[in-house]
C-alpha cells in the first residue's frame, strides 16, 4: 500500500506526518485490499483542512475531510469519521445484497 502526504499552502511537521501514516496503516489493516491513500494537508486562512482518499483495490474510495484551527485536531477528526466510513463498509460487505432490512 502507498501513502501519499500532499501540503498544499501548508507546513506539516514529521511528527504530524508519521501520526497520519500511522493512523492509515492501521486503519487500512482492516479493510483488506487498500491499493493506496492520499493525505492531503490544505491551509486556508485561518481554516486548517485534512482530507483522505482511500482506495480499494475494487475501485471504491472512501472520501473524508475535516476542518480545524489546526492541523491536529483535523487529523484526528478525519481519522475518526474514517473509522466510522470503514466499520460501516465491513458491515455492509458482510450482508448479502437480499438480506438487508431498512
Amino acid at each position: 500500500m502507498e501513502i501519499i502526504l500532499h501540503a498544499h499552502h501548508a507546513e506539516v511537521s514529521e511528527s504530524l506526518r508519521a501520526q497520519a501514516e500511522a493512523a492509515i496503516t492501521r486503519i487500512a489493516k482492516r479493510l483488506h485490499r487498500v491499493a493506496n491513500a492520499i493525505v492531503r494537508f490544505v491551509g486556508d486562512g485561518d481554516t486548517r483542512r485534512v482530507e483522505i482518499v482511500l482506495r480499494h483495490a475494487r475501485h471504491r474510495e472512501l472520501f473524508v475531510q475535516a476542518d480545524a484551527r489546526a492541523f491536529a485536531p483535523a487529523l484526528s477528526a478525519a481519522v475518526h469519521r474514517l473509522e466510522s466510513q470503514v466499520a460501516h463498509a465491513r458491515r455492509s460487505r458482510r450482508v448479502p445484497n437480499g438480506d438487508r432490512t431498512g
